[in-house]
């Protein structure tokens, strides 16, 4: 198989997407996060891919491994809350697992890997408690699944698809965990911000996303 540029992953241009992408959604994020947290997800999930941004451009040799580990480090070292340190241990895993052999479709799929069960082991969450597990999760069995041979940027789309897949399954169930957990009924037919903001990580690997309506309907 012939690998082109449309079929390869820059982690660095991949993480500066993702930034785009929160950027672009945060009203929307906000919103779904007040009617089931605190309302602060989109900020700090901003706040996050700004303070990104900045490492990003301070690398002088912005390699995958560099690029994530400065990612990584925004998110864990300078983001309150829940969910900035989990997506610190995502990005950080996966710069561990890409540090070698660059973003291959088996590191990212070991780096995923390796990133859900930290975020399960600092978090507790489980599938079904409606957190950002739910996303995750799919995601990483999609690219545990893809031949070795798969072209990274695929085996990415087919990740943010089944991430979306989960985000939209998160609708339809009833929150066991975080603050949501006490609201009870309530939370039913709104999607976990946290799975949404999963979502936005693999779907930014192929593009900016500036608008989450088609992805949660």
């Amino acid at each position: 198989m012939t690998t082109t540029a449309r079929d390869t992953v820059s982690a660095d241009a991949w993480m500066r997407r993702f930034a785009a992408s929160v950027r672009a959604t945060e009203d929307q994020l906000t919103v779904l996060d007040q009617r089931v947290g605190d309302g602060d997800f989109g900020g700090n999930l901003t706040a996050g891919a700004t303070a990104a941004l900045a490492r990003l451009d301070s690398l002088t040799s912005p390699d995958d491994g560099a690029s994530l580990e400065a990612a990584a480090g925004a998110f864990l070292e300078e983001i309150g809350g829940t969910s900035g340190p989990l997506f610190g241990l995502l990005l950080q895993s996966l710069a561990v697992a890409l540090e070698s052999s660059g973003a291959t479709t088996p590191a990212l799929a070991e780096g995923v890997a390796h990133g859900l069960a930290a975020i399960r082991r600092v978090g507790g969450a489980a599938p079904g408690d409606k957190t950002l597990v739910d996303a995750l999760a799919p995601a990483a069995g999609a690219l545990r699944s893809a031949p070795g041979a798969t072209p990274p940027a695929q085996a990415l789309a087919d990740a943010a698809a089944a991430a979306w897949q989960g985000v939209r399954e998160t609708a339809r169930l009833r929150a066991r965990m975080g603050r949501a957990s006490y609201l009870g009924e309530r939370t039913e037919g709104i999607p976990d911000p946290g799975a949404v903001g999963v979502g936005l990580l693999f779907a930014s690997a192929g593009g900016v996303v500036r608008d989450l309506t088609p992805h949660l309907g």
